[in-house]
C-alpha cells in the first residue's frame, strides 16, 4: 500500500510540474527525490516496534514476553538481542540463530534452558557477550560453545551445573571473563594454558581435596582476579570448611599416592564400561543434533573401535566354545551314519555272499550246475557240533575224488 500511494503521489506531482514555472519545478524535483529515498529506506528496513536502529547497531528487546522460542521475524543485521525473562529452551532455536550472524551481544538469562546442545551458537562468530545465567542448566555438551571465537564474557551463574570439563571451553580462545557463581560444582579441572582476567566461583559446594588441586595451582600461578574470594570457601571436608579454595591446604604427596592406588584398583570391566558409556553418550548427542545442521556432529574418538573389538572377541570365543562342545556329538553321528547292522534272517544277502565266495574255488567238471544249490541247501541246514568246528563237505569230496 505504501508503494502504491507513493506512485500515485509522484504521478500527480509530475502532471503539475509541467505546467509550473521553472523555478518551482527545480524545488519540486528535489523534494520528490528525497521522498523517493525515504520511501526506499522504509521498504528495505522493515523495523519491528521493539528494535532500535542507529548508525552502527541494531538493538532488539524482546524481554518479558513469555516467549517459548526466539522470534523468527528479527532483523538479520541485529547486533544486540535481549531475550531476558522468557520461557526459551533453545531446543529448536538453533536454526533461527544461524540467521543472526551479526550478533555481538546475546542475553538469554532468566529463561528455562536445561541443556546446551552441541553447536548451539555455532554461527555467532562475532558474539562478544553471552549471558545464560538464571536458568536450569545441568548438562553442557562438549561442543556447546563451538564457533564462538570472539567471545570475551560468558555468564553461567545461577544454574545447576555439577560438572564442567575444561575441554568445553577450549574453543573460547579470547575468553577473559567467566562467571560460574552459584552452581553445584565440587571441582573444576582447568588447563594451565587457560587465560582469564576475571573468574567468579563463589556459591558452589567445593570439595577441597585432590580433585581441586589443579584449580588451586592455576589460581595461584596465574594473574586472574577471583571475584568474591573471601566467600569462595570449601564445603568438604568438614575440617576445611570456611577455608578459601585458593589457600586451603592440599598435600601433593597424598594426591599422588591416591592416584596410584586408584589406578591399580580399577578393574578392567569398569574401564570397558566407562568407554562404552562415552561412546553411547556421543552417539546420543549425534542423534539429538541430527535434525539440525550437519556441523552439529562432534568428532568421535576411538572408543567405538575398542568396543567393537571387545564384542567381536566375545562372540568369537563363544562360537569356539560351542563348537568344541558339539563337535564330538557331530563326529559320532557322521561316522555311524552309513553303517547298518546286518540282520540274521536275510537269506538273499547270505546267498549272494556265499556265491561270491564259491567263485574263487577251482571249477569241478563232473558236478552238475544244480549241485551248488543242493550243496547250499545242505550247508544252510548244517548245525555245528559242540566242538566248534564246521565240517566242510566240499573239501572231503574234492580230496576223495583226487585220491
Amino acid at each position: 500500500m505504501l508503494h502504491d500511494t507513493i506512485s500515485c503521489q509522484c504521478t500527480e506531482k509530475s502532471v503539475w510540474v509541467y505546467g509550473a514555472p521553472r523555478s518551482n519545478r527545480k524545488t519540486l524535483n528535489m523534494k520528490l527525490s528525497w521522498l523517493i529515498i525515504w520511501a526506499g529506506m522504509l521498504l528495505l528496513n522493515q523495523v519491528t516496534a521493539d528494535c532500535n536502529i542507529t548508525s552502527q547497531t541494531v538493538i532488539c528487546d524482546e524481554s518479558g514476553k513469555n516467549l517459548t522460542s526466539i522470534p523468527t521475524d528479527l532483523l538479520p543485521n541485529v547486533t544486540k538481542l535481549n531475550l531476558k525473562n522468557n520461557k526459551i529452551t533453545l531446543k529448536y532455536d538453533r536454526k533461527i540463530l544461524i540467521r543472526l550472524s551479526n550478533l555481538t551481544e546475546l542475553y538469554l538469562n532468566e529463561n528455562t534452558i536445561t541443556l546446551l546442545y552441541n553447536n548451539s551458537f555455532y554461527s555467532l562468530t562475532k558474539l562478544v557477550i553471552l549471558d545464560i545465567s538464571n536458568n536450569c542448566i545441568n548438562t553442557i555438551h562438549q561442543a556447546a560453545f563451538a564457533g564462538l571465537y570472539q567471545l570475551i564474557v560468558l555468564n553461567l551463574s545461577y544454574n545447576r551445573i555439577t560438572q564442567l570439563d575444561s575441554d568445553v571451553l577450549s574453543s573460547l580462545k579470547n575468553l577473559r571473563v567467566l562467571n560460574l557463581q552459584n552452581n553445584l560444582l565440587e571441582y573444576f579441572h582447568i588447563k594451565p594454558s587457560f587465560k582469564l582476567t576475571t573468574i567468579t566461583l563463589d556459591g558452589n559446594p567445593w570439595n577441597c581435596s585432590c580433585s581441586l588441586l589443579d584449580l588451586q595451582i592455576w589460581l595461584t600461578a596465574s594473574n586472574v582476579t577471583m571475584e568474591n574470594e573471601n566467600n569462595t570457601t570449601c564445603t568438604f571436608p568438614n575440617i576445611k570448611q570456611k577455608f578459601s579454595i585458593k589457600t586451603a591446604t592440599i598435600q601433593l604427596v597424598d594426591c599422588e599416592t591416591e592416584k596410584l592406588s586408584s589406578e591399580t584398583t580399577i578393574p578392567s570391566t569398569y574401564a570397558i564400561k566407562h568407554q562404552s558409556t562415552d561412546f553411547l553418550t556421543a552417539l546420543t548427542s549425534n542423534i539429538t543434533g541430527n535434525n539440525e545442521t550437519h556441523a552439529e556432529f562432534p568428532v568421535l574418538g576411538k572408543s567405538w573401535t575398542f568396543l567393537v573389538g571387545v564384542l567381536g572377541f566375545v562372540l568369537s570365543t563363544t562360537l569356539l566354545i560351542f563348537t568344541a562342545i558339539k563337535c564330538p556329538t557331530w563326529y559320532q553321528y557322521l561316522m555311524s551314519y552309513r553303517h547298518r547292522r546286518l540282520e540274521e534272517n536275510d537269506p538273499e544277502m547270505f546267498a549272494r555272499e556265499f556265491s561270491a565266495d564259491m567263485s574263487s574255488f577251482p571249477a569241478i567238471s563232473d558236478i552238475n550246475n544244480e549241485d551248488p544249490i543242493v550243496i547250499f541247501d545242505k550247508t544252510n541246514a548244517f548245525e555245528p557240533e559242540e566242538d566248534g568246528f564246521i565240517e566242510d563237505k566240499y573239501i572231503d569230496t574234492y580230496v576223495t575224488e583226487q585220491s
